[in-house]
């Protein structure tokens, strides 16, 4: 067959070659660049209505070596799918390299912020552990002396806080008048015994020491030394006075005798009294408890000195006068005082003989007393005074 050398018929001879895409990758492209291309294509096709198939194109083919290639439509559709489907894996994994570096720094930078981190709070740590308890403690001390600064400041803030203040104090003011006596006949109990002078220890109980005038109790043990105020009547408001002055002699029918006579000689004094009263020895049988059996107990009496051992001690109602009323052949004396300290509920009782000088040459009592009364005690309570008891 003869070559058809008319350029308008195309059906015989050979046809010609359509063009290959130019998105072809060259070697000094990147895959971005080469993405970018395919995107483009694709962006082509759909614009440009080309739904079928790609039309071949009269354009030369991109020359790959010296040599010119013919190509026949089929092949070239073939190669163009080839090409597609190369830009397409191309594009993948340029997206996927980048994603895969952009992961890397992200998470190398979070190791780096979180290594610097570490390493800031190093020496923190190291001084945290290297604190001593007496720091530790110091520190804590200053935490709560700041909390209860902030916390007083804002109660001082408050508007309830001076009601409530004044409250407080009227409380406190009214239980200090009320048990003023609890308080300080503890704390006179508690201080007495470091309080003894030693010219008032008696070294030998049976010598015939010389002693002056005055009347006085003496009781090493407990470091009384007190006057006595004799000549006074059983009643409260006397033996009150009296007791102002040291301890006061209870003089009861039965139980009258003096210091020396055979009987019962009966001195009361106070284990404690209200603050506010007069008197010097409002605490002065504050430890007469602490006495036990076997202890001495001095009365100086007109010049010459009685020497007492402790018999017995017993608790009583302020009303059992009878327990100071009994027969005895001996002389024999009785102290009188409050308890428990502070109060005036029951008394105390602490009973002792004579043995110096010798009580069989004791004299018979004359004394006469024919008044009787309830045993002494305190004065009135800040509520009684109050409320006229």
């Amino acid at each position: 067959m003869q070559p058809n050398n008319n350029p308008n018929d195309r059906r015989v001879g050979t046809p010609l070659v359509p063009q290959r895409s130019s998105t072809i990758t060259s070697p000094s492209r990147t895959p971005q660049e080469a993405a970018a291309d395919v995107a483009r294509h694709q962006l082509e096709n759909i614009y440009g209505g080309n739904t079928s198939q790609p039309t071949p194109q009269t354009t030369p083919v991109v020359e790959q070596s010296r040599f010119e290639v013919e190509e026949t439509p089929q092949y070239q559709h073939q190669e163009a799918t080839h090409t597609d489907a190369e830009q397409w894996k191309q594009y993948h994994s340029a997206w996927q390299q980048y994603y895969q570096q952009y992961y890397e720094r992200f998470y190398l930078g979070e190791v780096h912020k979180a290594k610097q981190s570490i390493e800031a709070q190093a020496p923190t740590r190291q001084k945290e552990e290297s604190v001593t308890e007496e720091e530790a403690l110091h520190t804590l001390q200053g935490q709560l002396r700041q909390k209860i600064a902030r916390s007083a400041r804002n109660i001082r803030k408050s508007r309830h806080f001076i009601p409530i203040t004044a409250a407080i104090c009227v409380m406190l003011l009214f239980g200090f008048l009320q048990y003023n006596r609890v308080i300080f006949a503890n704390v006179q109990a508690y201080v007495s015994p470091g309080n003894i002078d030693p010219v008032n220890i008696i070294v030998d109980p049976t010598s015939n020491t010389s002693v002056g005038p005055e009347s006085k109790l003496i009781i090493p043990k407990i470091n009384v030394d007190v006057p006595i105020i004799f000549n006074v009547t059983p009643d409260y408001d006397s033996q009150m006075k009296a007791m102002e002055k040291g301890v006061a002699w209870f003089g009861i029918p039965g139980a009258n005798s003096m210091p020396g006579q055979v009987g019962n000689t009966v001195l009361s004094g106070h284990s404690s009294n209200d603050i506010i009263d007069p008197g010097d020895y409002k605490f002065i049988f504050a430890r007469l408890d602490s006495l036990a059996n076997g202890d001495l107990v001095y009365v100086n009496y007109k010049s010459k000195r009685y020497t007492y051992q402790v018999k017995k001690k017993e608790v009583v109602q302020p009303t059992e006068v009878d327990k100071l009323v009994y027969d005895t052949k001996k002389p024999v004396l009785t102290l009188i005082t409050c308890t428990p300290l502070g109060t005036s509920l029951n008394r105390l009782l602490v009973t002792a003989e004579q043995i110096s000088p010798d009580p069989a040459k004791a004299s018979q009592n004359t004394t006469e007393s024919t008044e009787s009364a309830e045993m002494p005690g305190n004065s009135p309570t800040f509520v009684q005074r109050l409320f006229g008891q």
